[in-house]
Order: C-alpha cells, then sequence, then structure tokens
C-alpha cells in the first residue's frame, strides 16, 4: 500500500512528466510482484493493497482539486479526517481479535500487532490534516525558489526527520506505553513533516535574509 500510494500516486498525475509517470508507474508493479516472490504476501493481499493505495491517492489527488476550488472547507475537511482516524482506532481498539495457528501451533496472525500497525496510520492521519491546516494558513510553504536552497532544505530536512525519527520519537514512545505510544509518536512524526519543518525552515531563511515568496526565484536567479 505504501509503494502503491506513492510510486503509483505519481504514476496517475497528469501534470507529470510522461516518462516520470512510467517509470513510477513500473516501480509500483515491481513492489507489488517482489511482495509475492519473496513469499510475504499472497496474490490476494497484492491485489488489494495496490488498488486500496491507488484508490486513496487518486480520491486525495480529487480531494485537493475540490479544496483548490472551496479552500475556506479545508477546516471542515481536517476534522472530518480527524473524527474517522478516531473511529478507526476505537474500532481498531475495541475489534476481537481470535487466534488463528497453523497445525504445528505457531501463530499465523498477531491481532494486536494489526491494532498497532492502525493506530500508527492513525497518529499519521492526525498530525498531517493538523499540520496541513497550519501550514496552509500560517506558513504557506513554497518550493518556488533556487535549485541551491531546494538542495539546502533537502538535506537540512533529511537530517532534522532522522534525527526526530531515531532518538525523539523513540523515547515518546518508550514514555507513553500501549497505543496512546503509538499515536502520539506517529502524530508527532507527521505533524513535523507537514508543519514544523516548513515553519522553521521558513524562519531560519527569512532571518538569514531569504524570504522566497510565490514568484521570487526567478527574480534572486535573474
Amino acid at each position: 500500500m505504501n509503494g502503491a500510494s506513492l510510486f503509483g500516486g505519481c504514476a496517475i498525475r497528469r501534470d507529470l512528466p510522461r516518462v516520470l509517470r512510467i517509470a513510477t508507474g513500473l516501480i509500483c508493479i515491481l513492489i507489488a510482484l517482489s511482495r509475492n516472490f519473496l513469499g510475504v504476501h499472497t496474490p490476494q493481499d497484492i491485489l488489494v493493497g495496490t488498488g486500496t493505495g491507488v484508490l486513496v491517492m487518486w480520491l486525495t489527488f480529487r480531494l485537493l482539486i475540490w479544496i483548490g476550488n472551496h479552500p475556506e472547507k479545508d477546516i471542515q475537511v481536517a476534522c472530518i479526517g480527524i473524527a474517522i482516524s478516531v473511529a478507526v482506532a476505537l474500532f481498531a481498539a475495541v475489534k476481537p481479535y481470535p487466534a488463528d495457528y497453523d497445525a504445528a501451533g505457531n501463530l499465523l496472525v498477531d491481532g494486536m500487532k494489526m491494532a498497532n500497525d492502525t493506530f500508527k496510520g492513525v497518529g499519521w492521519c492526525a498530525g498531517f490534516l493538523l499540520g496541513w491546516i497550519l501550514e496552509r494558513r500560517i506558513v504557506r510553504f513554497s518550493t518556488d525558489i533556487p535549485m541551491m536552497a531546494r538542495f539546502t532544505r533537502l538535506v537540512t530536512g533529511l537530517l532534522s526527520y532522522y534525527a526526530l525519527s531515531l532518538i525523539l520519537l523513540p523515547l515518546l514512545k518508550n514514555g507513553i506505553p500501549g497505543a496512546a505510544g503509538t499515536v502520539a509518536s506517529c502524530f508527532l512524526q507527521m505533524f513535523y513533516v507537514a508543519f514544523l519543518f516548513p515553519w522553521c525552515v521558513t524562519r531560519m531563511e527569512k532571518s538569514a535574509g531569504q524570504d522566497w515568496g510565490p514568484g521570487q526565484a526567478a527574480d534572486n536567479e535573474v
């Protein structure tokens, strides 16, 4: 589903170059086939996961177009998304997970692990939606900047993201046990990507005299 969401989502975007769309589409197919080849998923898993991932990206793409035409509706969309996330978390928490064993007595499916994966998604979704609203209304992050500034952002973003993921989030998860720790750590992870980093990097650029407003990249390069 992750591969289908990322690469399949790029493949269905008509605004991207055709070569890139074909390449990402092939990558999506190869990822799906590799899961079956390695024996970690059944063909049914692959079809459902790939189909769901592409469908979610298509629906998200259409939703963003609708938001572009109705920008005043962004808070309502975020609230609905967060409400759905909370409902999914509650469902995963109370749903019974019957144990299923093979003939040798080995556990085939760990229901609590599946529930924990759901809690991760809930944290990521809520963190993104809240960060998305704040970024739209406070930061207005722009990528219309010179190439060197993009590279600096890329390096800074990757280093800070992995520092957050490898150091701070494990400490947070250990300090908050159970599903709450999973939701909190994943929420912070996505909230950092969607809002905190864009806010921090634009503040640092302004302090350094680099105020990259929309359309200013071309002027600065000239």
